[in-house]
């Protein structure tokens, strides 16, 4: 379980670009992250996961604060960035090795999670090539595996499928869901919509620094689209 509480983030001259975030991501659900550009949406998915500091408030990562217990609460969480250009310079083994070997995951338990997982993903026949070589899109992959590879409670993405290919959303719309209902806890920020409302549990939306709106995806699938709703939360809250 992901809780915000009162997170708050400033920049320059005290302008609050989070203000007062108050959020719970309940394990067994995937909660879909929404709101415009400049909206705040990677600047609270930075701060949940440590790599930005925290102005006001606190994340508990199952209940471990990010601040005062970094190290454990980073334990608990794998975390697919918006950039997937991370260790060009090694093959796609060592890098999947490497988080392997951060998170002290035994050699048996990595090999069978990571054969699984790039066969699903198809980049298993190219695991030994440079990171470098790789498309965008096979980019994308070797890091939604290394953010999967220690098998984590809450599973924190940001703009996942940017790059991939049909055939590989499909196949991480899936795996999210397949992760949920093993009882953990996924949080992913998209400007895709319709992947939204299919996937999602339940759906927040933020807009300048606050979060508008939170429901049930299911309620709106059946009572109003999810771009009627995005449009109208988001058009009075700049009103």
């Amino acid at each position: 379980m992901i809780e915000l509480r009162n997170l708050t983030k400033s920049y320059v001259k005290g302008k609050k670009i989070i203000n007062n975030l108050n959020l719970q991501i309940n394990n067994g659900e995937i909660f879909g992250f929404l709101g415009p550009n400049g909206a705040g949406k990677t600047t609270t998915i930075k701060m949940i996961t440590g790599i930005l500091n925290i102005d006001e408030g606190d994340v508990l990562i199952d209940g471990k604060s990010i601040q005062k217990n970094p190290i454990d609460a980073k334990k608990n969480f794998g975390f697919v960035s918006d950039n997937s250009d991370v260790f060009l310079k090694l093959t796609g083994i060592e890098y999947l090795n490497f988080i392997s070997d951060v998170y002290k995951i035994p050699s048996s338990t990595r090999k069978k999670r990571i054969e699984d997982l790039s066969k699903r993903f198809e980049i298993y026949d190219v695991l030994s090539d440079r990171i470098q070589s790789y498309s965008h899109g096979m980019r994308q992959k070797i890091v939604d595996i290394a953010s999967l590879v220690h098998d984590p409670q809450n599973w924190i993405l940001d703009e996942p499928m940017t790059g991939l290919d049909p055939r590989a959303s499909l196949e991480l719309k899936k795996i999210m869901r397949e992760e949920a209902n093993k009882g953990k806890a996924v949080f992913f920020s998209t400007h895709v919509l319709e992947v939204a409302e299919k996937v999602c549990d339940r759906i927040g939306i933020i807009n300048k620094g606050k979060l508008i709106y939170i429901g049930n995806a299911d309620y709106i699938r059946k009572k109003i689209s999810l771009e009627k709703l995005f449009m109208e939360v988001t058009e009075k809250n700049d009103g």
